[in-house]
């Protein structure tokens, strides 16, 4: 299939859960014979390393800029249009529209948009084409209300509470729109289907299992590990939590316990606000898998977010243990107590760190069901399916117009 996918930036390096499902996704297809367009808005320039890593599986590449986000217009859109403050930030593209308008002059078999808060630039084209697109949703945007917002100050409250009610109206305009919808959960495809009905198909986050496969952890190590890209507000919201409310009470019990925080735009300010040796603030790390090696436990102590998380996965194909709450494992068919450990408080993941990194009997076992788990519902070629049926629906309307005419 010749495949248009669009996206609001470029999906390498793969610094976040959102970057690293589109780059897979795409190679994974291309491996199966799909020939891909990537038309990408970035905020950042393309470099050399970028391109080798994404043009030997597409087509095409094409990367348009994306205006500064203090820009005037940006600035004054954010407050007086009637999208919400990602779609305005994402939208509103006049280079962007002219080319994906030019871009549909041409036939495609499958129009790929990802993410409802960038549509603003498509949408007339879409509509002036009489174009059949997918639109995928990583989360019900409109509904993280309190990842989103819960950084801007509170004389901001009014606006933040006006931007949701806003983005609820974006998704029921979008939504409406796509002729089949994708959600990365079970979850989210039913509130898609409560919130605006609906109907959504599954494609699931992945993992590159093989990538993991020959990774042993240490379990006797006592090491733990936290990775995000913290340019999202839950990823802070996680790592400021562990280390006011988490560690403390996990070293009045055990003081032997390490702590790894690696992952994007860690903040500068952590390694002074933290100064105790125990905590290893690392960075982005490009390659897990040494790291990995040196840990004995996952440690993903998420209260907000939505969607699943790619770095959960990712721990558990590399057979880390995964210590975390329910936020953490959202959107996974996984049982506490059998592929992971879990609880909502600071005391609970305190007390089942301690005690896990005692037990490295008990870690292997958690290990090997975890990896059995994401070996057989999460690796990337078990998603790519997964959108593969999904393109086959996409296309039965065109053909059936074809037959009638």
């Amino acid at each position: 299939m010749r495949i248009l996918w669009t996206l609001p930036y470029l999906p390498w390096p793969t610094t976040s859960g959102g970057k690293t499902r589109q780059y897979h996704l795409l190679r994974s297809l291309a491996a199966r014979g799909h020939r891909i367009t990537l038309l990408v808005q970035a905020k950042t320039d393309v470099d050399q390393a970028t391109r080798n890593a994404l043009e030997p599986f597409l087509e095409q590449l094409i990367v348009l800029p994306r205006r500064p986000l203090r820009s005037l217009k940006t600035l004054m859109a954010v407050v007086a249009a009637p999208y919400p403050m990602l779609a305005s930030i994402n939208g509103l593209a006049p280079q962007l529209e002219r080319y994906f308008d030019q871009l549909l002059t041409t036939r495609w078999d499958v129009v790929q948009i990802e993410h409802s808060y960038a549509f603003e630039p498509y949408e007339a084209a879409l509509r002036r084409h009489g174009q059949p697109f997918l639109l995928t949703e990583h989360n019900i945007e409109s509904a993280l209300g309190a990842a989103s917002y819960d950084r801007f100050p509170a004389w901001l409250k009014p606006f933040t509470a006006y931007d949701q009610w806003r983005y609820r109206r974006w998704e029921k305009r979008v939504f409406a729109q796509a002729t089949q919808l994708v959600a990365v959960t079970e979850a989210d495809a039913e509130q898609m289907q409560t919130l605006f009905q609906r109907q959504a198909s599954v494609v699931v986050n992945g993992v590159d299992c093989p990538h993991y496969a020959t990774v042993q952890p240490a379990f006797d190590s006592q090491r733990l590990l936290f990775i995000g890209n913290y340019e999202y507000s839950p990823n802070l919201d996680a790592v400021e939590w562990a280390m006011e409310a988490i560690m403390p009470k996990v070293w009045a019990l055990n003081p032997d316990v390490r702590l790894a925080v690696c992952g994007f735009g860690l903040p500068a300010q952590w390694r002074e606000r933290w100064p105790d040796p125990r905590v290893d603030f690392q960075g982005f790390v490009p390659d897990l898998r040494a790291l990995q090696e040196q840990t004995a436990v996952f440690f993903a102590p998420l209260r907000q977010g939505g969607g699943s998380k790619l770095k959960v996965l990712e721990a558990m194909a590399a057979g880390l243990p995964v210590v975390t709450t329910g936020q953490g494992v959202s959107g996974l068919a996984v049982t506490n107590g059998q592929h992971y450990l879990g609880s909502e408080t600071a005391d609970g993941l305190a007390h089942l760190l301690a005690d896990a990194v005692r037990d490295p009997a008990g870690l292997q076992t958690l290990s090997d069901a975890a990896r059995r788990y994401v070996r057989g519902h999460h690796d990337w070629a078990v998603a790519a399916a997964q959108l593969e049926h999904v393109y086959s629906r996409l296309l039965q309307p065109m053909e059936d117009t074809s037959v009638c005419a």
